[in-house]
This record gives C-alpha cells, structure tokens and sequence, in this order.
C-alpha cells in the first residue's frame, strides 16, 4: 500500500509533485483500493493490512498494528500518490523532475523515499514528521536549503553528502525544536561537519569568526586523535617502519598545531575582554540608575522598581570633541588643579518636556547636533540653559504628573499604567564649572548669572507633588540643574527602561489590583492589604479539595483518541478541549465529522487551525487571546460561534470574514472585546450578517435589522478615501459631510472661488486646488491631519495666520503662480519641509524672518519673485537666516556658501532684526534697545531716523570692539556695553593693503560703522584729544565694564563731552588718563582694575567730578588729586595704602563727605578713624559707618591728648649737622646752652599716633636722656641713638 503526501507547491509556481511513504504489515489480507486518503488513516488505524495491485503489504518483524516502509517501485508509487490527491500521472512523471521546492506538512511518518524522481529540487521543507534521522537525500546533490521542524532528528551524519547545502535550519525559534538541538556543542558540531554552511537557524554564519570556532573545533579533534594514536603506538612494541615514520611526522606538526591553537585562544580571550569591558560598561550604567531611584518619590503612582531593558552608547567625535575643547580651556585658564576641575565633572539625567511626547527624530536630533534650542520644546528655560537633574523621580515625575492630570481633565475614572510604564533615558557627562544654587524670584539666565557656568536648584525648593513624608534622605541631595553652555553637556547614553508597579501588566485583576493599592494608601507603613482582604487571599490560596486535571499543552492522535474515547476519528462528532493551555490545535485535520468543539479557557491567539472541519455547527472560542480572525475560512455549516472574552479589536475585518466564511450564522457572541468603534459594532454586525437570529445573547428584532439595513447604507459612502473631481466646472463643493474617511482630494482645474464644503474631511491629508480662482485661503483650519496641500495658479494675495497654526502634520506646501506679497502666516508650520512659492509678488528680504522658526524645512522655491533681482545679496541672505535649508531655487546650497553668508551677515544688528523680536518695524515708538548675549559685531540700524526715540541701549555680553552704527542714534542718553571687546569708540581701521576678506565684506555693507570715513590710525593715535569732534551728544551713562580695556586714550572718550557717569570697572587700566575734555562728568567708576598711582594728567584740569570709585586697584600714594575741588565721595577700599601721611593729602578737598579706605593695610592702625574724622570736617560716612558729633568729640579729645602729650617733650631739639652749637626751643621756650654734645635720635618708638606729630631727627642733652627714661617707662616708647 502506497500513502502520498500532498505537496504545497501553489506558492512557488511549479506544477505539484510527490513524496511517497509505503506502510506495510505482514498479515494477509484483501485487496484495497485507495479512494481517499482519510479512508485509508481510518484502516491503518484499525490495524488491518491491505493489498496494492494484488501485492502484499509485507511487515518485516511480523507485529500487529505496526507500520515500517517497504521497499515499492517508484512508478507504482507516483501513481497511487497521485491518484490519492487528484493527478495526473503522466504530467508529473513528465514535468515533476522540474521541480526546485518542496514543501511537506501533514505528520506521522518515520522516513523519506521517493525524492529520487526531483533530481533538480533546491529547498525542501519537512514540518511535523516522526523522522528521527535524515536519509533519502542522497541523489538531491542540488539541495541548498533545508527546513526540518518539530521531528525528531538525532543524528546528522548524512547531511556530509549534500555537497551544495547552503542553508539548514533545525531550531526555528518559532516552532518546536528537533533532539539534536538541545546539546551543547550543536551549532559548532553543524559548522564542523558542514565548513561551506551560510545560514544556520536563520542566522548569518558566514562570518570569518565563526568559521574560525569550527576550525578551532576540527584542530582540536584531530589534535585529540593523533595524541590518542600517538599513545597507542608508544605501547605496541611491534611497530612497522611506516607507522614510526608517520609517528615522527605528528610529532613534528604538533608543536605548529599548539601554536595555532594558542593563538586562537588568545583571540578569544581578547574578544572575551572587549565585551566584558562592554558589560561593565552596561553594569555602570544600570548602578548609576538604580542608585538615583527612590521608591518613595514613586509609591504615589504605584511603582516599586525599575528595569533596565536596554543600554546604547553614543559615540559623536564632533560633540566630544567641543566638549574637550571647553574642559582644557578651563583647565588652562583657571587657578585650579585638574583634580578640582575632574570634581566638578557629573552623570546627569536630561530633563525632557513632560509635555511633548519623546519621539525618536528628536532623540537622534539631539545626538546628532547636541543640546541646541529645540523649538518643540514648551519649557522657557530650554533657550537659557539646558535642563539637567541628578533623580530620576526629578526627571520623571513631571511626566507621569501631566498624564495623570491630562486623564483627570478627561474626565477618566484612573490612569493607566501602561501609559507611563516605559520610558527613556538620556545620561550626560556634564562639566559644571563654576556653580552657585539659584537665588529666589530671579529668572534663571546668563545674563542673571553673568560669572557662573551653571546654577542648581534642590529638590526641597521646587514644588513637586510626590514630595511628603519619606524614611530615606534622598531628597536632600536631589537638585535640578541649569548649564548655561550647551557644549558642556555631552549625550553619552540611552536607557530604555520599564517600570514595576503595584498593578501587574494586562492583568485580569488590575481593578481589584487598585483597590488594593487604594486601600494601602489609609494604614501605617508596610500595610498593604486590610485584614478582611488579607483572609482572603488566604483563602484564594488554598489548596482545593478536588485535584484540577493536568492540562494539555498540546495535541497528538493519542491524547484526541483519549478524550473522544474512541479508536475512529469518524466516529468523533464533538470534541471538549475547555480549560487547558493549547496556544495551536494541530492533528484536527483528521476530525472531518467533527459538529462540535469547544476550546474555550485557552491560550489561542489564532483560530486557523480549524478552517478544514467543514461540518463544524457549533464552536466554543471564548476566553482566549485570539486577535484576529484571518485565516477562519471554509466554515460554512457553523450556526453557533461564541467569541466572547477575547481581544478582537478591528470590526470591520473580523466581519468581513465572518461575513465570507460562515454564511450559516445564526447566534454570535462577540462581548467582552477591545472593539475600536463598540457604539456602532452592533448595528454593523446585524447588517452584515443576515443570517444573525441572535447576537450576544439578546434575539435580532426587525426594528434593528431595519436600522442596520439603513446603518449600512449609509456607511458604504464613508468607506471612500479618495476623491478626483479634476476638470469638472465646479463652482463650489458641498455635499461631503459624509466622506469622514477622505485622505486624498484633488479638484484642479474648475472654477473654485472659496475653499469651503471641506470642514467635515478631518481625516483629509492630500489637497490638491490647483488651476482655480480662489482669492483667499480659508475652511481648511480643521484639516489638521494634513500633510500636502497644493493652491497653484490661483489668485491668493496673502497668508491668513490662524489657517495654518493647527496643521500640526503639514510637510509639504506649494503656492506657486499666484500674488502672494508676503510670508506672514508660515510661523508657525513647524513641521513643513517643502515649500515652494516661486512666481508671486515677494519683494524684501525681510519676509524671510518668516521662515526662522521652521526648523525643519530644507526645499525652499522663490524664483520668479521680485526679491531675486532686487534685493543684493539675496541667496546669501536667505542662506544665513534659514541654516537647516538645503536647497534654494532648485540648487543645492554649498558648503562655501554657507560660510560666505556667515561672515557677510554673522553677529549683525540690523532693523530687520529689531522688527522680527518686536513684531512691527514702527521704530519711532520704541525707548528702549535691549539685544544681550547674541555674538554681535556690528550695529547696523538704518535708516538712523526712525530710532530718534532711543534713549537706553543694552547690549552687554557681546563681540563689539567699537560702537559701530550706535554713534549715529541721536537721543541715547544711556548706553550699557559691559562684557564686549571695546577697543574704541569708533572703529579702528587698518591700511587696504592689510584688509582681510573678512573686514572687506563689512565694507561692502552701508552704515555698518566699518565703512565710515575717518583718519587713519598713525593720525589718529597723534592727533591731541581736543581736535577730535565730539559724538554722541546726548549720552550721559557709559557702561564700559569687563572690556579688557589697557589704555584710555585709544578709547577716544574726550569725543563724549555732555559725558556724567563711566564705569570702567572689571578691565586692565593702569593709567586714568585721556579724560580731560569730560568737563561735565560727576561719577567716575575704574574699581578692579592695575592702577598704581596717578599721573600728573590724571586730573590736571579742574573737574565736577563729585564719585570716584577706585577700590580693588594697587593704590599705594593718593597725589595728584588736589583738582578734584567738587569730590564728595571717594572709595579706596582694598588697596595697598600703608602710610597716614598719604590719607593726610585728602586734607585739600575739603568737600569730600563720604569715604572708604576699609582694607588698606593702614586700616590696621587704630587711630586712622579718629585722625581721618578730625582732619575732615565734612566727613559724614566712613567706611560705610555714619559720622555723628560723639566721633567728632572723641577724635578731638584723642588729638588733644596726643598734642599734650607732644608738648611734654619740649626738650627735645632739632639736631642741625651743619650748626652743631646752635638749637632753639621747639615752644617757643627760652635759650639756655648745653653743656654736653646732643644724641642724634634715628629710631623713636612712642605709643601709636604720637610718632606721627614729630619730625624724622631729634637732638636730645644729657639732662632729657633721664626724663626720656622716665617717658619710656610710663608710655611704653623706646629709643635708639647712634
């Protein structure tokens, strides 16, 4: 008897073949035709033997209701194959050697004959078989693939005669996996026997690599057998002259075999190092995560634990490189040791928008280009800084917070947690710098914290609702970062990661899961279940009374003869497989009278595996995890199908097949369902299957089959989603309130004056209009999932703005060929890519500050525009202001281009500029000019008149080194430029021949203060103060602070003559010098700065300068200051003044009110308060400390007392070298003679203050050395002659 096996070939285009299988037994038995293949199953399983054309089924071992092949001819067996599946005999014996692939599927037999007719076969596929060795594959010599799956393949020594095997696949990872797979050393053994393999189950093995493991292997081996012959024949004495040879020769390959084996070895153990190092790489990173979590920042949300589920690191050299770049320069610059700059380096977490979901483009945008502005972002600090934080509940709480507030707005019973259960990370290496915690009510800017690198907010000053009771000190090192420099902060890591929460994922329990949690919420700490749920779970736990029977994990013959209690699958009419784990149901093919069966309480995901039991009635699918219904065919005899408590989710395909497969229908349960549209699931399904008596268990009325009919009716138009109406003479479009599916539209060329008729299309996403008359753009705000609109040739003169804000997805824009005169509505399209607007009435450059805010748009059209030929420089304009553009007018922009477009229009202030921040270029309004922090080098604001109302400019932390085009504004009275370059007031041209490229391109531009007319610099620098013409008439503050200015005179400030206040602190002057014309100046401010002393220039001329600021300086004399007359405040605080007698040179400005000299070394002398408040008579504030009549008294008093205590010394006399004999009285005392020579007093110690009122030489008689003696005694003084 001959069985053959149907081949699925349908898929591969060749006509079908055959695999022949003969079964036998040794009884006699009658002659039997084959007419069916079932028919024949069914006698094989009752045990009985069957003759084949009057020949014998022979049973080699002679048992009953065995089945072994025997050996048929092979034309006997292609013709009851083919018989047995309708074919014809003579086309396959004819064209079956043709064949390149086979495929075999049905199961049960033990080996392979027959495919010596497919000489030619290349791939073949063998699923479900009982083969436990691979045989009959000898003359398939071509065979280049072969799938083996769930068999029982053991051994695999025959595979060595396929000398063309490329492709072999034994362990598909989904299915069951064959014996030989499981041992341990399967993939190299493979790769040892067959060297020339490619692919081995579905994986790439031709790597050199690889293949270097199965030689190594191969060595080994025979390294093993040589040494085992080699310690044989050292055993046998007998040894013929041929083996000894052959002895010699492995002793001598051994030694180079050893050694390729070790060098093998050492590369692995080199690749075994290089990703250990990768692991700990990995490990670092999931420590460092897990050290800055805190369950009690979680325990609101439920969450318990974080898992780490990937790690990717990222290398970009250009960023780690600016990174480096600004690190050493810190070290360089700075007074600090690397050690101190290598701790301010840390591992922090960046902190996303909780409110823009993280998508992958603007996580590649950030490793590709670093911590830019991001224009997605919503949070105001993102320009300033960029946003960082050492916990992760710092970085996701935020998130979490917002989704739970966004479901609360939605009115939601509670938020899910799979929402928020995944999420990424992104650790940074990040340089702090120099740091300081954020002072309260004060704006995190540079401008703000103008000498910081970074600034730090802890976690208990932010508000953040997780924030409560805790046991852990956690909070108390949580800060919230803000590094103002970009290229600080280095991208190193991404980490994808899942949260562990209370509420287990897709649990069927997840609403008693949250009473729990609930419930925890109101008992002390570590309660978490109250007592009554706890007795409970208690009894949930409980063994039952009745043992449960095992499951069945899958299906075979036996166990379905087991459960029908039956030895015939004729006789099975109805089969109960409820409550076991079957994920597939396979060996059903046989049941072909099967009416019955219930699979509910499974794990199916699937119901294919039913499509061939034709007389199926009834099926019992529910509770089980099938998602989809494709692949349910062929049923057409079911009545009765429960698909309840499963996940079907799309309506519309699932009744589709239901509607082809089961035109029997009558009952449908489909409850319990994650149904996408579930109002009207029920109306769709009653009028599509109208067969349906009953559906969820509630009887069809006609009233709904009526309703349904109608539903239907009406639906079949909204199925349309696209729409061509081209060329029609429309006038205007209705009627498309239904299309709610619409996603593609085209109405060109008809005679459309308005855009209306398409508000209801909210799904629409291309509109093409072109070739109308549409005068205005409008009733397309609502499109909001449009991605290509298309308006050419129309007549649109303009772009209202609310059309296109809520286009959240539009990328590509074409408004050619009509009147457009401005881009004033484009802003905020922040998505758009393409835009093309060329033959229109675009006539400035300035329309181009439109575009700025369009990041991401690389094809702008505007040829044929009159801005092209008008405006100068046009290209490279636009080129500048739109930097992501890569192509402009059809041609792609150039990396020369770019560079040209940065060095003509780079670090410019111009009035386009102030008009895109302000938002109209009415100048004549504005006071004020504030423009901080935006690498400025030049101002450029013309036409000068229109700015005739600035009085403030603020353009601190800058590149100027000149004021440039602010000399020309006529009215400002205040100007701040700390933190620049300023080198003069005007620029200082060098001779044409030494003219960069750079400084000719500033030429070519009008007004820019480059360009101006001047004297050269030799006759600058010579020409005296008083012959250069004043500027700036109306300037009276002059802010020109940490400019690293040297010298004063190249500063040129004698032109600002109606000059009042200058402040000059934070430079390098030495010298005050060159300010002699600033008649009118009261405040002078040079604190911090190199001055030593000043010259006779310094204040020669009379001056009204009334506050001179001249602390932090290197002052060690105060001369020169006598024509200060006006002076009231004077500030020498931190200086290096040691002597009084320099304090006593401020006796000659007798106005002076207010002075500080607090950290001066003479500081340390007691007495200088008193003798500074007694020598000043209209002093009023020292030090800081205000000066009342009881300070007078006592400097007075302390003054008396020293004149008193001078006067005692009378005797004392001015020795003359020259007149030795002659002295006089220092009182006005009588002469007397002196009888012995005078003592020569060089060093006389006295108590402090008293030495100061006597001259440096005394003469002393004999007589006063006694009373001296005495003075000394009683004061503490001391002399010392010579």
């Amino acid at each position: 008897m001959t069985i053959s096996l149907h081949l699925r070939a349908a898929m591969f285009q060749f006509q079908p073949a055959c695999m022949t299988i003969a079964l036998g037994s040794s009884t006699e038995a009658p002659e039997f035709q084959p007419t069916a293949l079932h028919d024949l199953y069914e006698k094989a399983a009752e045990g009985r033997a069957y003759k084949v054309n009057g020949s014998p089924l022979a049973n080699p071992q002679g048992e009953e209701g065995t089945f072994q092949p025997v050996g048929l001819s092979q034309p006997s067996a292609l013709f009851h194959s083919c018989l047995c599946n309708g074919l014809s005999y003579e086309m396959v014996g004819q064209e079956g050697s043709d064949a390149s692939k086979l495929e075999m599927f049905f199961s049960g037999y033990p080996c392979i004959v027959g495919l010596s007719l497919f000489p030619n076969l290349a791939s073949l596929t063998i699923v479900d078989q009982d083969i436990k060795e691979i045989s009959g594959l000898e003359t398939c010599l071509q065979l280049k693939e072969l799938w083996i799956a769930e068999c029982y393949i053991e051994d695999l020594t025959n595979l060595t005669r396929l000398p063309s095997l490329k492709d072999l696949c034994l362990n598909d990872p989904q299915y069951k996996s064959n014996p030989v797979c499981q041992l341990c050393n399967y993939s190299t053994h493979v790769l040892y026997h067959l060297p020339c393999l490619q692919r081995l189950d579905t994986f790439d093995v031709s790597a050199k690599q690889i293949k270097e493991l199965a030689d190594l292997e191969r060595e080994l081996a025979e390294l093993k057998r040589s040494g085992k012959g080699h310690s044989d024949r050292s055993n046998n004495n007998k040894v013929t002259e041929v083996e000894k040879s052959k002895s010699c020769e492995t002793v001598i390959e051994e030694p180079n075999l050893q050694q390729k084996i070790m060098i093998k070895l050492n590369a692995l153990n080199e690749r075994v190092t290089f990703w250990n190092k990768k692991l700990d790489e990995y490990n670092s990173c999931y420590e460092l995560i897990l050290s800055r979590f805190c369950t009690w920042d979680f325990r609101t949300f439920g969450i318990t634990g974080v898992k780490i589920k990937r790690v990717i690191k990222v290398t970009n050299r250009i960023l780690r490189l600016k990174f480096e770049e600004k690190f050493h320069k810190f070290l360089d610059d700075g007074d600090m040791h690397d050690s101190d700059y290598r701790k301010m380096l840390e591992c922090l977490f960046y902190v996303f928008d909780p409110e823009v979901t993280v998508k992958k483009k603007h996580v590649l945008q950030i490793l590709e280009k670093g911590f830019k502005e991001s224009e997605t972002s919503k949070l105001p600090l993102k320009k300033e800084a960029v946003i960082l934080a050492n916990s992760l509940s710092m970085c996701e709480c935020p998130r979490i917070e917002f989704l739970q507030q966004k479901y609360k707005d939605e009115k939601k019973s509670s938020l899910n947690p799979e929402l928020f259960r995944h999420g990424i990370l992104l650790l940074t290496k990040v340089f702090l710098g120099q740091s300081i915690q954020a002072r309260e009510q004060e704006s995190i800017s540079q401008a703000n914290y103008p000498m910081v690198n970074s600034v730090f907010i802890p976690q208990k000053y932010l508000r953040n609702s997780v924030t409560g009771q805790r046991n852990c000190d956690c909070g108390f090192r949580q800060c919230k970062w803000f590094v103002f420099d970009h290229d600080l902060v280095l991208p190193e890591y991404i980490v994808e990661f899942e949260y562990i929460t209370v509420v287990k994922a897709h649990s069927l329990f997840s609403t008693f899961n949250n009473i729990i949690t609930e419930e925890s919420k109101n008992y002390s700490e570590g309660s978490i279940l109250s007592q009554d749920l706890k007795f409970d779970d208690d009894v949930m736990k409980m063994e039952p009374r009745i043992k449960p029977r095992p499951k069945l994990l899958s299906l075979d013959d036996e166990t379905i003869l087991s459960l029908a209690k039956t030895n015939i699958y004729t006789h099975i009419v109805s089969l109960n497989l409820h409550g076991n784990s079957l994920s597939k149901l396979r060996d059903l093919s046989k049941l072909t009278r099967l009416r019955k069966l219930n699979i509910s309480f499974n794990e199916l995901t699937c119901l294919d595996d039913v499509y061939h039991l034709y007389n199926l009635e009834y099926l019992d699918a529910s509770h089980n995890h099938v998602i989809t219904l494709e692949g349910f065919r062929g049923l057409l005899k079911l009545k009765h199908l429960d698909l309840s408590w499963n996940q079907l989710k799309k309506s519309g395909d699932e009744i589709n097949v239901l509607c082809k497969h089961t035109t029997s229908l009558l009952t449908l349960n489909i409850q319990h369902n994650p149904w996408q549209k579930p109002a009207t699931l029920r109306l769709s399904v009653i009028g599509r299957l109208k067969t349906l008596t009953h559906l969820d268990g509630l009887l069809i009325s006609e009233e709904e089959t009526t309703a349904a009919l109608k539903f239907i009716t009406g639906t079949k138009i909204t199925q349309i989603t696209a729409l061509n109406l081209d060329g029609q003479h429309l006038f205007e479009i209705k009627n498309l309130e239904k299309l709610e599916n619409l996603k593609w539209a085209s109405f060109s060329n008809n005679n459309l004056t308005k855009m209306e008729g398409l508000e209801s299309c909210i799904n629409l996403q291309e509109l093409t209009l072109d070739g109308n008359c549409i005068s205005k753009i409008e009733g397309i705000s609502k499109l909001t999932k449009l991605t290509r609109l298309s308006i050419n040739n129309n007549l649109l003169a303009g772009l209202e703005k609310p059309t296109f804000d809520n286009m959240l997805h539009l990328h590509f824009l074409s408004l050619e060929n009509n009147r457009i005169t401005s881009l004033s509505g484009l802003q905020k399209i922040f998505t758009l890519i393409e835009l093309y607007i060329s033959n229109n009435y675009i006539a400035v450059n300035q329309e181009i500050y439109n575009l700025k805010g369009l990041c991401n748009l690389v094809i702008l059209d505007m040829h044929g525009n009159v801005v092209v030929c008008n405006e100068e420089n046009y290209r490279l304009f636009v080129i500048y202001h739109l930097p992501e553009l890569k192509a402009l007018d059809g041609i792609s922009i150039k990396t020369p281009e770019t560079e040209t477009a940065k060095d003509l229009f780079g670090g410019r202030l111009t009035s386009d500029m102030v008009a895109e921040r302000q938002g109209h270029s009415n100048f004549a309004q504005m006071q004020e000019l504030n423009w901080t922090s935006s690498s400025l080098r030049t101002v450029d604001l013309i036409p000068v008149d229109q700015f005739r109302n600035v009085c403030s400019v603020n353009l601190q932390n800058n590149n100027l080194t000149s004021f440039s085009g602010l000399i020309y504004l006529p009215n400002v009275k205040v100007l701040c430029l700390n933190y620049n370059h300023i080198e003069s007031i005007v620029p200082r041209l060098k001779p044409q021949a030494h003219l960069t490229n750079k400084q000719m391109l500033y030429q070519k531009v009008p007004s820019s203060g480059y360009g101006q007319q001047g004297p050269s610099k030799l006759n600058r620098d010579t020409m005296s103060s008083e012959n250069l013409p004043p500027i700036m008439h109306s300037l009276e503050v002059l802010h020109l602070g940490y400019n690293g200015i040297c010298n004063l005179i190249h500063l040129q400030l004698n032109r600002l003559r109606n000059l009042k206040s200058l402040f000059l602190q934070g430079n390098e002057i030495s010298q005050v010098e060159g300010l002699d014309n600033l008649v009118v100046l009261q405040e002078l401010v040079v604190d911090h700065n190199r001055i030593r002393a000043f010259t006779d220039s310094a204040f020669a001329k009379p001056s009204s300068l009334l506050a001179l600021h001249l602390e932090e300086n290197r002052l060690r004399e105060l001369s020169k200051l006598q024509s200060l007359v006006k002076l009231e405040k004077l500030f020498l605080g931190y200086n290096k003044i040691q002597d009084m007698a320099e304090l006593e040179k401020l006796d000659v400005i007798s106005s002076l009110r207010e002075l500080t000299v607090y950290g001066n070394p003479i500081c340390r002398k007691i007495l200088h308060r008193h003798v500074l408040i007694f020598r000043l008579p209209n002093l009023q504030m020292l030090d800081g400390i205000p000066v009342n009549s009881d300070d007078r008294v006592k400097a007075e008093f302390h003054f008396s007392e020293l004149q008193a205590k001078k006067n005692s010394v009378i005797i004392l006399f001015i020795y003359f070298p020259f007149e030795r004999d002659k002295f006089s009285p220092m009182d006005g005392g009588s002469f007397c003679p002196v009888k012995a020579p005078p003592i020569k007093i060089t060093n006389l110690i006295l108590p402090a203050g008293f030495s100061h009122y006597l001259g440096p030489d005394f003469t002393l008689t004999p007589e006063v050395e006694g009373i001296l003696t005495e003075f000394q005694k009683e004061w503490g003084g001391g002399i010392h002659s010579i």
